[in-house]
């Protein structure tokens, strides 16, 4: 990152973080939780390639905190699902603490590649890719047509392979 927009965060961070960590606080309830997030957000800040001048630093940085705090419940959904799933297993079919591990990497992963999808899209990708639904199902489910769960998936594969592929 060059040197003024570096300085131009390191004046938001000096500003404006112990709003954020508030308001966050606040909103999680947690103080740990808000620590984490406030931090993930100035990360993400810094790690943002918009070099325009930030006119309205705390609706920029709730902006930022909100994804991340939705990113981090969608997470926590997913990891409650699969671990719901693995406790109907039989023992003998249950993954190795190692492949436990790689899976739940795995849907971070699958989740933060979804990340910049509307939620209707990221709801239809996961549906049918990953709990292999129908596009009838997810049409049932998600009040939409067939065609539209089809262009939406099609909308999903397409960005995933941009963030792949480029």
């Amino acid at each position: 990152m060059p040197a003024a927009p570096r300085q131009a965060v390191q004046r938001i961070y000096a500003e404006h973080h112990a709003w954020l960590y508030g308001w966050l606080r606040r909103k999680l309830g947690d103080a740990h939780d808000a620590a984490d997030l406030a931090q993930d957000t100035f990360e993400r800040l810094l790690r943002s390639r918009d070099t325009a001048p930030i006119l309205e630093p705390r609706a920029y940085l709730t902006t930022i905190a909100q994804r991340l705090v939705i990113g981090r419940a969608r997470r926590t959904a997913l990891e409650q699902a699969y671990a719901e799933a693995l406790a109907l297993m039989p023992a003998q079919h249950a993954p190795s603490p190692e492949q436990h591990l790689q899976v739940l990497q795995t849907l971070e992963a699958l989740l933060d590649m979804l990340d910049g999808l509307p939620l209707k899209c990221r709801n239809v990708f996961i549906l049918a890719q990953v709990q292999g639904m129908s596009y009838t199902d997810i049409g049932a489910q998600l009040g939409m047509t067939r065609n539209a769960v089809q262009k939406s998936l099609a909308r999903a594969l397409a960005h995933c392979y941009v963030v792949l592929y480029g």
